[in-house]
């Protein structure tokens, strides 16, 4: 074997072996969609623990809870990180997105503030509360002011509960429906409104202590980490739901957030 056939051989093997090994770069980072606020905070320590593991990670900040769905269905994210398995399945139902779960999270037990009352039971007759606008996360509020003796829901409403679902209503209050993200604004202008725990963080809220009322640790909306049905079985999927369910990761979930945000893995 003349010297050009044995360098082309040693090429060839040393980059089987750098695919056997993992060790080529590459092409491109993953693009791993969050909400910005403790989603984003938390895939930054993430993005560190997987990038030992070999991954090369880009965060894209959305600000509302349609876009990263839709970025991921068109091929614009490889992952999602941002919602829970009711969104995501209503999602999947009315848009029909190929977007499957692949880990779970962490839990944002939602709460309802006020600048007007103290407490729920000192809100006035025809009292007006903002509710997120989208089935799920609605639907969520609504068994929370259930589970405060607030209203009464048909039987049969489960967790996609809508106003429309209310039996029993002896303060007559009015439900004033409005995208998630912006509820934060209307505690000026509304008597109470439940706001998700990244968007009350954002707006300087604090859960623990500035909520009325909150929802139970023990509910159905743990958080998932997302992505298309194609990819679910591809070996960066393992390793980002490694690096996520890390020790590092349950620790920084602790001590940052103390309790307003759950590790639910």
């Amino acid at each position: 074997m003349n010297k050009r056939n044995l360098l082309r051989s040693a090429v060839a093997l040393s980059i089987a072996a750098a695919f056997s090994t993992g060790l080529l770069a590459q092409d491109k980072p993953l693009k791993i969609g969050v909400t910005a606020g403790p989603h984003a905070q938390i895939f930054e320590q993430v993005k560190k623990i997987a990038e030992k593991d070999g991954l090369k990670i880009q965060i894209v900040e959305f600000s509302d809870y349609i876009q990263p769905n839709a970025a991921l269905a068109a091929g614009d994210l490889d992952a999602n990180s941002y919602q829970h398995k009711p969104y995501l399945d209503q999602q999947v139902k009315d848009r029909g997105y190929k977007i499957v779960p692949v880990g779970y999270t962490v839990n944002f037990p939602i709460g309802i503030y006020s600048k007007k009352v103290k407490s729920l039971k000192d809100l006035k007759e025809g009292a007006r509360v903002g509710i997120p606008n989208d089935p799920t996360n609605g639907g969520r509020v609504l068994l929370v002011l259930q589970d405060q003796g607030l209203i009464k829901l048909k039987p049969e409403a489960g967790l996609k509960a809508t106003p429309l679902d209310v039996i029993d209503n002896p303060k007559k209050i009015k439900f004033v429906e409005v995208d998630a993200a912006q509820l934060p604004r209307t505690l000026d202008d509304l008597d109470a409104s439940a706001i998700n725990t990244n968007y009350a963080l954002s707006a300087g809220l604090n859960p623990g202590k500035d909520a009325i009322a909150q929802e139970s640790a023990k509910s159905p909306y743990v958080n998932l980490l997302a992505v298309r049905e194609q990819d679910k079985d591809k070996p960066w999927v393992a390793k980002i739901v490694k690096a996520y369910h890390s020790d590092e990761v349950r620790k920084f979930v602790l001590t940052e957030f103390k309790g307003s945000v759950v590790a639910g893995f």
